[in-house]
């Protein structure tokens, strides 16, 4: 196929209804133009990081209304949107993998167009890391300390698996997804760049291991050391083998 006649298929100008109603010509247009690309990978690194900046902007959107039904007690609503973050968490992380189909080299091609540039200057990125500690308050004024109750309680002393459990659960996923996404992102830059090299901003990118360990809702971590060193000191920390039993 001749190259020159896909790229005026992909540019030609909106005029269907589902074009107009997406805004397609606007959208395709985000990317540089096909003949000032740096090397056939920087079309795919564009599109990778605008389709995040787009889920980051319908999961911030979720959890404002996140916030606004636990205030409510709507566990179930709450829940459900909870969930429709971890799909988008979970997509957001798979889409890096088409990152890894870059050659180092080809890579930092790519680099030279960022300027001073990086991942951490991303709005989605910042709004979120701004917006989900709240659910915390939130979460606690609706269902814990406003409730009467504290975290041990959901999860041990009046243990019932009920709607401040499933609530709390969904809290705790999101949580480990965001982490296993920063995680996935660190991975990204070794496989590029290494893990003792500067960034763009000067500053070696070992320090970002120190945002993909932190935790937003801390309380529910905690909580399962706090429940198993109690029980360790109940039940025995060391026990008998198994084997050794069997034996006998």
């Amino acid at each position: 196929m001749e190259r020159r006649k896909v790229y005026e298929l992909l540019e030609a100008p909106a005029a269907l209804d589902y074009e107009l109603y997406l805004n397609t010509e606007k959208l395709l247009t985000c990317q540089k133009p096909f003949d000032d690309l740096a090397n056939a990978d920087e079309l795919q690194f564009q599109i990778v990081h605008q389709v995040e900046e787009l889920w980051m902007k319908l999961m911030a959107y979720t959890v404002v209304a996140v916030d606004e039904y636990m205030r409510e007690k709507q566990a179930f609503r709450a829940v459900t949107l909870l969930g429709r973050c971890h799909r988008i968490m979970r997509m957001m992380t798979d889409q890096l993998d088409l990152l890894e189909t870059m050659s180092p080299k080809e890579y930092q091609q790519i680099r030279l167009q960022l300027g001073n540039g990086s991942g951490q200057e991303s709005p989605g990125f910042r709004v979120l890391l701004r917006i989900i500690p709240d659910l915390w308050e939130t979460f606690d004024q609706a269902y814990v300390t406003g409730a009467g109750r504290t975290v041990r309680d959901i999860y041990d002393h009046g243990y019932a698996h009920d709607e401040a459990y499933a609530v709390a659960e969904a809290l705790i996923e999101l949580d480990e997804l965001f982490g296993k996404f920063r995680w996935h992102h660190l991975f990204l830059i070794h496989r590029s760049i290494g893990m003792g090299s500067a960034s763009l901003k000067g500053r070696s990118v070992d320090l970002l291991q120190a945002g993909a360990k932190h935790r937003f809702f801390p309380e529910l971590w905690d909580v399962r050391v706090e429940m198993t060193d109690e029980w360790g000191h109940d039940y025995g920390r060391v026990r008998d083998s198994i084997a050794e039993k069997a034996e006998h």
